[in-house]
């Protein structure tokens, strides 16, 4: 588990990458299509002014204001969704390999890490929050749909495969944004006293003194943004040939490079120009 310093997750910044291609079009619109659907099986709505990271919610149009608990549904449903794009792409390359007998350069170890990360987010928020039935039943079937709508995308176009998973780890952080905002500005009362689960403790080596909620959820933050620049990287790649710029060795130590953490954040994702 990588770990992160309390200033590189302070400096995790919402970011959007401007759509380019019919590619890049296409991955938007798809993640724009599961954002109304998440919206509205979550009960999500965020007034402009609870939005805008005000401290004040005199303004706030109180039937849109967040509750800990709509938070808590919508954590679970984004995670258990967020856990099956790395599964899949891992999975087809990993059989991708074997097919070409060669090495893939590097791709799955990222992937499959990235999988396990989502899952581990998921188990944390299941510590804190039990779903109710129907809650269980459109899990199960989001992620039904969902698996086979990414096995299917990812044979036909990886790139763009890559490039949606990238716009929804944009809307990941965006959330969690959101949630630590809302949790400072007192809106969320029943969060303020809540210590993170053992689990979560165990895998992010949260230290003594750093157990609250708000640290749970600048970690989970962290992680997505992570996320998000890996996807965007990926989905600038020669899909079948560029090795991963993750796990690569760079002779020239002077200049920022890709890495497991966030010392060189780039939240749109690198060029291939600049890791190749």
């Amino acid at each position: 588990m990588t770990r992160y310093t309390k200033e590189q997750m302070e400096s995790v910044v919402i970011a959007h990458r401007e759509a380019k291609t019919w590619s890049d079009w296409t991955a938007l619109a798809a993640i724009r299509t599961l954002r109304w659907g998440l919206d509205l099986a979550t009960g999500y709505k965020h007034d402009k002014a609870v939005a805008s990271g005000e401290k004040s919610a005199k303004n706030a149009n109180q039937k849109h204001v967040m509750t800990a608990r709509k938070y808590m549904i919508r954590n679970i449903f984004l995670e258990s969704v967020a856990g099956v794009p790395g599964m899949v792409a891992g999975m087809l390359r990993h059989l991708h390999s074997m097919r070409r007998m060669k090495r893939d350069n590097g791709w799955i170890e990222t992937l499959l890490e990235e999988s396990y990360n989502e899952r581990m987010h998921l188990l944390t928020f299941l510590k804190m929050g039990e779903p109710g039935p129907f809650m269980r039943f459109m899990v199960l079937a989001a992620q039904g749909v969902f698996f086979n709508a990414m096995f299917v995308s990812y044979l036909i176009s990886p790139r763009t495969a890559h490039r949606f998973v990238g716009y929804l780890e944009e809307e990941a952080v965006l959330t969690y944004t959101r949630e630590i905002a809302d949790l400072d500005a007192g809106r969320l009362p029943e969060w303020e006293n809540l210590v993170a689960p053992d689990i979560a403790i165990k895998y992010w080596h949260m230290p003594e003194g750093h157990r609250t909620m708000r640290d749970l959820l600048m970690y989970i933050r962290a992680d997505e943004s992570k996320h998000r620049e890996v996807n965007h990287t990926l989905g600038n790649l020669d899909q079948k040939e560029d090795p991963n710029p993750f796990v690569s060795e760079y002779k020239d130590k002077t200049i920022p490079h890709p890495g497991k953490g966030l010392q060189h954040p780039k939240p749109t994702g690198w060029e291939r120009a600049e890791v190749m």
